[in-house]
């Protein structure tokens, strides 16, 4: 499970994450993308400076204003999403948004009264959400009060807008923050996962290796004793010994092959956490039928979705996946049948890659087989296996 893990981590880290900083050049760009959409409430300022309608020291002054409003505004927004700024300095940041927008719009006009939209958007985006709910209707206010001096009309006009923005900010910043707790909390989850099944196996080990390793302590010393005046009784101690080193090395064997061998209904679920982190529409069985399918026949199948699905998220480009799990009757008895399909192009390589190749031997092995090759609209594996003992096959039952 650890090849599927790792690449559903590298295509998670390709994804653009909610509340993360940019990852690279790409993420950057979508990033400024997105914020910059939201900058088209600086037509009208813009608009007002370069229509000459002001003085050339005011006009100066205008740009320098806007630019260091802009600049402010971008700051609180990018850092919210790595390290975010102390509350007190955001707080600060925000009050100075809000004299400079007031101080722009009482000095060149009603023009510039969007400009607390973007206070409203770092009230609720970078302030926690209960000063938010205090400083978005307070910056409605102040856009009322500087409304009266200016525009009134305007600031109407605009009063809705600024409160909806705002709350819709309050919004996706708990969004943003329950994803967040989200991601640690299934890490957490996963570490103590694979704690609990670490404890798991060391105790199994412990029962199985406890009371044979004090049996071979006793049966040595024994041996020890009586190898000068006794060697037969020795010999007869040192046999008991490898047999029960040789009974404790196959409980070893049995335990670790139980703690490795993997279940349908575990990679199915792995598969849709895989296919859906990977963007893949997944159409899954939500409990397929296994009764009285042999344990090693289960792995086999549980081994071929494995892999089916580690090469839909890294090779094929697909963007969707359907997954089908069925019982068929054959002349041979009664089979088990995975097939994997999905729409991509099934990889890069002209023939079948290691992977497909290992998997195949697994198959054979347990009296099964697999076809893998494209199909009209993509690719498709298929992995059969007996659903049955072979002295099941063909009886009543």
């Amino acid at each position: 499970m650890s090849t599927v893990t790792e690449d559903r981590q590298d295509d998670v880290k390709r994804l653009l994450g909610m509340g993360r900083p940019p990852g690279d050049r790409r993420e950057l760009m979508r990033k400024l993308v997105w914020i910059g959409v939201w900058l088209v409430f600086l037509s009208s300022p813009i608009e007002d400076l370069v229509a000459g309608r002001h003085t050339p020291r005011g006009t100066a002054a205008g740009w320098l204003g806007l630019v260091a409003f802009v600049g402010v505004y971008l700051s609180l927004l990018f850092r919210n999403m790595g390290r975010p700024y102390p509350r007190r300095l955001v707080a600060g940041l925000i009050a100075a948004m809000a004299a400079l927008a007031s101080v722009l719009c009482l000095t060149l006009g009603a023009a510039w009264l969007g400009l607390f939209c973007y206070v409203s958007v770092a009230c609720g985006a970078a302030l926690p959400v209960r000063a938010a709910y205090w400083g978005v209707p307070a910056t409605g206010v102040l856009m009322l009060l500087v409304g009266l001096r200016t525009d009134m009309e305007e600031a109407r006009n605009l009063i809705l807008l600024v409160l909806l923005i705002g709350f819709a900010m309050i919004g996706v910043g708990q969004l943003i923050r329950t994803t967040i707790e989200l991601r640690q909390a299934r890490a957490t989850v996963a570490q103590l996962a694979a704690n609990e099944e670490r404890l798991r196996l060391a105790r199994d080990l412990h029962d199985l290796l406890g009371h044979s390793l004090s049996l071979i302590t006793l049966k040595s010393e024994l041996a020890g004793r009586m190898l000068p005046d006794h060697p037969d009784k020795a010999g007869r101690q040192v046999a008991d010994i490898e047999q029960v080193s040789r009974q404790a090395l196959i409980d070893v064997r049995e335990a670790v092959t139980g703690y490795r061998r993997p279940r349908l209904s575990a990679e199915l679920a792995g598969a849709r956490v895989a296919l859906t982190a990977a963007g893949v529409d997944a159409v899954l069985p939500e409990g397929p039928d296994l009764a009285g399918v042999p344990e090693e026949k289960e792995s086999a199948l549980a081994w071929a979705l494995r892999e089916a699905v580690t090469n839909v998220v890294r090779h094929s480009g697909a963007r969707r996946c359907v997954v089908e799990v069925v019982r068929r009757q054959t002349l041979d008895g009664p089979r088990l049948e995975l097939s994997v399909t999905d729409d991509g192009s099934g990889g890069s390589g002209n023939g079948p890659g290691n992977g497909l190749a290992g998997l195949g031997e697994r198959l054979q092995k347990a009296g099964g087989t697999l076809e893998a090759g494209r199909v009209r609209h993509g690719f498709r594996l298929v992995a059969r296996v007996p659903a049955a003992e072979a002295a099941d096959v063909g009886s009543p039952a």
